[in-house]
């Protein structure tokens, strides 16, 4: 979370929804789109940066077109709620490569992990694994059969007015 000191204008929303469409943009372009000067532009986004507001630049790689084509969205419940039992299982989710995201959830499900794997074999190892010296109470799996909307970036714009 960023500090009272760190103040959000329109600048700095527009630079960040131009770094989440495209995190490779040129700080030219990027200054262009936004309507700043290039060094008014780069003060800003080292704030943003140095500010934690900017958690990190990646490359999206199509999965699927290197044969990782099931997306799994694995719902957990578990029968224990220690602190101690939750960082044990933290890092047990943690170490599975397959696990894209990881949510401790409110309702009736504790847990939601959405893994990326290569077809049903794949996802039937990491299963194995998943529930391999830990006590869970159940566990369930749903299959995406198309993506539709991912990685959407949010228009930060938008949502201010």
């Amino acid at each position: 979370m960023i500090d009272n000191a760190t103040k959000i204008d329109s600048f700095d929303m527009a630079i960040l929804n131009a770094l989440q469409k495209d995190g490779r943009i040129s700080q030219r372009d990027l200054a262009d789109r936004v309507g700043l000067s290039q060094n008014a532009c780069w003060r800003r986004l080292n704030r943003l940066n140095g500010s934690g507001l900017i958690k990190a630049s990646r490359t999206e790689i199509a999965l699927a077109e290197l044969g990782f084509d099931l997306t799994v969205f694995v719902m957990i419940r578990t029968r224990h709620h220690s602190k101690d039992w939750a960082d044990m299982f933290r890092k047990h989710v943690e170490s599975l490569p397959q696990v894209r995201d990881f949510y401790r959830i409110g309702g009736d499900w504790d847990y939601l992990v959405r893994v990326v794997t290569r077809g049903m074999a794949d996802y039937d190892r990491f299963y194995q694994r998943l529930i391999t010296d830990v006590d869970l109470a159940t566990v369930t799996g749903f299959f995406a059969m198309e993506s539709i909307i991912e990685n959407r970036p949010v228009d930060l714009q938008a949502l201010q007015s």
